[in-house]
């Protein structure tokens, strides 16, 4: 049930790492505290990936030492990180209070070294498949991370999850095209059209938008803020050169957001 923490989080109070809820005023107390402590490991990964100006050797040394340091402080109590304390402490607790799945961080680190090797060696991906299968590792995990947390775990819902996260993490990267090319990424497979990869995220997006009935109480709620959300972002790059200029919401654009999202019929 992730949340984009540029224009598709209208809840969030932190915005940096995209597609995901940070002290929602609809996310349940209970959650907050592993919430937060998921949210600060994927931030930190991710500023090591993308932050600075360091080289793309020393990104994927300290990426390694992240891995390294996460499982040395889940096999041994008294270990400390010298660089991660406040990040793997409460990560490592609550993932022994909610038994998360380890595999599902390790994924997210993954597709952070993958941005680093891409960038550094100018690759593209080749095709649409490609992308998505860093989706899966960059996105998915955390809509899986928050349904575990939920104690949903049908297939039906593990997979409306995926194809939100996925359709997210498109739509951001088409509204960060005139972002990302400059720092020497782009996402845009080879030999693809842009209105083709904008229709097949839409498509997407509305494979998995069942998954806000499956979701109960006020998260669900505010996965529907998400799913229309993103499918109003995706509008407002359709319209614009997002080449050259990056799409934002508006007051009004919420407004939109929240009417749609009240009509939200279960399918069928």
């Amino acid at each position: 049930m992730p949340v984009s923490s540029d224009n598709t989080n209208t809840m969030s109070s932190i915005d940096h790492y995209e597609n995901f809820p940070v002290a929602s005023v609809l996310c349940p107390p209970h959650l907050r505290a592993p919430i937060v402590a998921i949210y600060h490991f994927a931030r930190t990964a991710d500023d090591l990936a993308d932050e600075g100006h360091a080289p793309a050797e020393e990104r994927l040394q300290d990426l390694h030492s992240l891995r390294q340091d996460l499982h040395q402080q889940l096999a041994d109590d008294t270990f400390v990180s010298r660089r991660w304390a406040q990040v793997l402490q409460p990560l490592v607790s609550n993932i022994r209070q909610f038994d998360l799945p380890v595999s599902l961080l390790l994924d997210l680190l993954d597709a952070f070294e993958q941005d680093v090797v891409y960038t550094r060696d100018k690759r593209r991906y080749e095709n649409r498949e490609e992308l998505l299968d860093y989706c899966r590792r960059s996105a998915n995990p955390i809509g899986r991370l928050l349904l575990h947390m939920y104690g949903i775990s049908s297939t039906q819902a593990l997979a409306n999850s995926d194809a939100v996260c996925s359709a997210l993490q498109l739509i951001n990267f088409w509204q960060d095209l005139s972002n990302d090319i400059p720092r020497g990424r782009l996402y845009l497979p080879v030999n693809s059209q842009l209105r083709d990869e904008l229709a097949f995220a839409r498509e997407l997006m509305q494979a998995g938008a069942p998954l806000v009935h499956l979701v109960p109480g006020r998260a669900g709620w505010e996965l529907r803020l998400v799913v229309q959300g993103g499918l109003r972002v995706l509008e407002k790059v359709e319209r614009v050169d997002s080449f050259r200029l990056r799409p934002k919401l508006h007051a009004a654009d919420l407004a939109v957001m929240a009417w749609r999202s009240l009509w939200m019929r279960r399918p069928g």
